[in-house]
């Protein structure tokens, strides 16, 4: 049986917590949906985009909601280098601990974080049904094939992600997507 999952890039964003929401945006502010993304209960906020800062450039970012217990900054390594960042690893979201940080300015002030950005791993969503499935366990590492006429390209060292509030799809970031030429609606092949 051939395993198919949708293939989507995820695009440079922020994720934030109540209190760097309410510094860059103002007392009393909160997060707005401006569009619901594939993963149920996250959405792009309609709030203004936020500018990340680093030693060398600064780049406009979207914010994703809802708030979170950290602040986390998800670029590609081609945005670290445009900022000027160095030494950002690839990481699963929420492990944030021992990575880069940078200023974030916003329409009512700014912040600097510490630590928090990162290159997300690559990885699935998938349900506890979806996992079963596929025979796959949370956590495990596998591959994806994604097929087309210019660049098909298989994914290695991907993380599967299972919890019964995820939907079934897999993200890559820009790089990722451009290096495979995965635009639009694309479907790749998992390869236990």
């Amino acid at each position: 049986m051939e395993k198919k999952v949708l293939v989507e890039t995820s695009a440079r964003h922020i994720h934030l917590t109540d209190d760097a929401v309410k510094a860059l945006y103002g007392e009393g502010a909160t997060l707005t949906v401006k569009k619901e993304l594939s993963q149920p209960g996250q959405y792009a906020a309609g709030n203004d985009k936020i500018t990340l800062v680093g030693p060398k450039g600064t780049l406009a970012v979207s914010v994703l909601g809802p708030t979170r217990k950290a602040n986390q900054v998800e670029l590609s390594f081609t945005d670290a280098r445009t900022l000027g960042l160095k030494a950002v690893p690839v990481r699963e979201s929420g492990d944030v601990a021992g990575t880069p940080g940078l200023k974030m300015v916003g329409p009512a002030g700014e912040i600097d974080i510490a630590e928090g950005v990162i290159i997300a791993k690559r990885h699935i969503h998938m349900t506890p049904d979806d996992a079963k499935a596929f025979g796959i366990e949370d956590k495990q590492i596998v591959k994806v094939k994604v097929a087309n006429d210019s660049r098909t390209t298989i994914f290695d060292d991907v993380v599967c992600r299972v919890h019964p509030t995820y939907a079934l799809a897999m993200h890559i970031d820009t790089d990722e997507c451009n290096a495979a030429c995965a635009f639009g609606e694309v479907y790749g092949e998992v390869i236990l």
